[in-house]
């Protein structure tokens, strides 16, 4: 099956995960999209042009002159089975690209529900009316949290297609899933793991005042790659606090095991779009934290609560007030954290790793949706009389 990937920022690398996750299943992925950052990629792509964070405006004009020019870009691209669009963007361009080759089955992948496609407001409504529109050619949508479903797709009625649960579990391309290094016994200062991308001005505040409140209790090591744009101050706080460390970006998944061997307890609580995208998504640094046995600890309310509550294993904190979170960590001890990451350690691999079965399934389901649209298609072609073999 040949698969063409419209990806929206070339240098995230998730897109690269999702390429081995699909070329593992047995797929051949052309890559196509956009850059936002300078630097080699780790494999030849099409490239349609640069785009930046956050200005919605200018990617917004980047595609639709990428769409003008695409079969030009593409002319040399074989014709693919599948056309994957990750996010709207992406799905808009998927519609230019799907004209070139009719009998392509469109997949929308969303990984995230944008603030701007919420509420009531003209401009959501419109978003959400054009997104429902491209949607009608669409014959399956990837999503990684339940949260996407249940709490968008579904109220807001956006799509008839079938959607896939497809989560943001860790990935090893290329080789069998590694052990996870035994981790060495708790000991003081309680240590907490705060990694990804870090653009939640609350979590830091809170975890800059709690650390503050009890000098050499707790030791926050922070790693990935700040939003300097919602935590303007960032640098500024960890240098002002001994107990907050920054260690900068690492890599996925070949940094893992060293990063979270470091920590006891792994803070997933994020209030960035509160109330919306942040309390329905389930992120990548659950899969990696719990795979590594660090202590997840969320927020009541949230999708990640719940399937921890699934799980029978972490911490939640029943708000988002400071003083419930010290108060909540305030009652850990070594031999305490010993037990939460042993309940962690007992869940089974398969719900932290995506193994080769997984990969699997979902390219074979992309083939059998669109061989099942090829063969309505041509009964459609049939009943019509233009043609009978």
């Amino acid at each position: 099956m040949r698969i063409l990937y419209l990806a929206h920022d070339l240098d995230d690398s998730a897109i690269w995960r999702r390429v081995a996750v699909l070329r593992a299943g047995g797929a051949t992925v052309h890559l196509a999209g956009f850059r936002r950052r300078e630097g080699p990629l780790p494999e030849p792509a099409t490239l349609l042009g640069r785009t930046a964070d956050a200005r919605l405006a200018r990617r917004a004009f980047s595609v639709l002159r990428a769409g003008a020019g695409l079969g030009r870009r593409l002319a040399t691209q074989e014709a693919p089975d599948v056309i994957l669009a990750r996010n709207l963007e992406m799905l808009a361009l998927a519609a230019r690209a799907k004209a070139l080759w009719p009998e392509a089955l469109v997949v929308y992948e969303v990984l995230d529900i944008h603030r701007m496609m919420l509420g009531e407001g003209l401009r959501a409504q419109a978003m959400r009316a054009l997104e429902r529109r491209l949607l009608r050619r669409v014959g399956l949508v990837l999503t990684s949290s339940p949260g996407f479903i249940n709490e968008y797709f579904q109220p807001f009625g956006q799509t008839r297609a079938p959607i896939r649960l497809i989560e943001n579990k860790c990935f090893y391309p290329g080789a069998a899933i590694p052990p996870v290094p035994a981790p060495q016994p708790v000991t003081a200062p309680i240590t907490i793991g705060w990694f990804g991308i870090l653009r939640c001005a609350w979590s830091l505040d809170c975890l800059d005042r709690v650390t503050r409140a009890s000098p050499g209790r707790y030791r926050v090591l922070l790693r990935g790659k700040p939003a300097l744009d919602q935590l303007p101050r960032f640098h500024e706080t960890v240098a002002a606090n001994p107990d907050l460390e920054f260690g900068g970006p690492y890599r996925n998944p070949e940094d893992l095991a060293g990063i979270y061997g470091q920590v006891h307890l792994s803070w997933l609580i994020d209030r960035y779009d509160a109330g919306k995208n942040s309390d329905w998504l389930l992120p990548n640094r659950l899969y990696e934290g719990c795979r590594h046995h660090a202590v997840p600890v969320a927020l009541a309310g949230t999708e990640v609560a719940s399937f921890l509550g699934d799980c029978n294993i972490g911490l939640t904190v029943a708000a988002p007030d400071v003083d419930q979170v010290s108060d909540l960590l305030g009652h850990l001890d070594p031999p305490r954290v010993e037990v939460l990451r042993g309940r962690v350690r007992d869940v089974p691999e398969a719900v932290w790793a995506t193994g080769p079965e997984e990969c699997q399934d979902v390219t074979g389901l992309m083939a059998q949706i669109a061989a099942a649209r090829g063969r309505r298609r041509q009964a459609a072609l049939r009943r019509k009389g233009w043609f009978t073999t």
